[in-house]
């Protein structure tokens, strides 16, 4: 987010779910008074309630954890 937080959160269309949270009040109030959003981390799973799980995973993450996931996600897709 703009003032650098971590938001974790589950969809089925990220387009769409990272225009609500930038453009319309269907994103969730955590990141409206923080935009823009910006995509730094994405995973797939393979239906809801393993997603639900991981992203509880994920919101129990230090900060630093966090950035540290951010960064190896970023050097992997950057080898590509």
């Amino acid at each position: 987010c703009k003032d650098n937080s971590l938001y974790a959160g589950i969809t089925t269309d990220i387009d769409r779910r990272l225009h609500q949270h930038n453009h319309t009040k269907l994103g969730a109030k955590y990141t409206r008074a923080k935009r823009p959003v910006t995509l730094a981390f994405i995973e797939t799973a393979p239906d809801k309630s393993t997603a639900s799980k991981r992203e509880y995973q994920l919101k129990k993450l230090t900060k630093s954890q966090k950035e540290q996931l951010v960064d190896e996600y970023t050097q992997t897709i950057s080898r590509y």
